[in-house]
């Protein structure tokens, strides 16, 4: 139904910049949000930033909050997440996540997720 990929990740020494993007396909029309979500190595998988589709309100972890920010194309059904001042914590993989909203037969709703493959962010002391 939706496929998502990720690009933009890399190696950059601390307080550089990154800018992730997340390609959309399939059944676009039904996005009720997108956002990224991070892994390190030994640790949970963490929620980094959300933007709703309908009109774009955003919202981050306290932890990127003044440093990352999250936008999006419409036409290009992409997101991306600009990440500036990066720190070493910063180091993980991130995944790109979307939801969408439908309609059952019925009438009920559901809400789907989909995940990207993720895309490796190091950032060096």
């Amino acid at each position: 139904q939706v496929h998502l990929v990720e690009s933009g990740g890399g190696l950059v020494e601390a307080g550089g910049s990154l800018r992730l993007s997340c390609v959309a396909s399939g059944r676009t029309y039904d996005t009720y949000a997108m956002g990224w979500f991070r892994q390190a190595p030994g640790k949970e998988r963490e929620f980094v930033s959300r933007i709703k589709w309908s009109d774009g309100t955003t919202y981050y972890a306290d932890s990127v909050k003044g440093r990352f920010t999250i936008s999006r194309d419409n036409a290009k059904n992409t997101v991306y997440l600009q990440m500036n001042s990066l720190k070493p914590e910063d180091t993980a993989v991130y995944y790109c996540n979307g939801k969408s909203r439908t309609t059952t037969y019925g009438g009920g709703r559901t809400y789907p997720l989909y995940w990207g493959q993720g895309t490796q962010v190091t950032v060096s002391s």
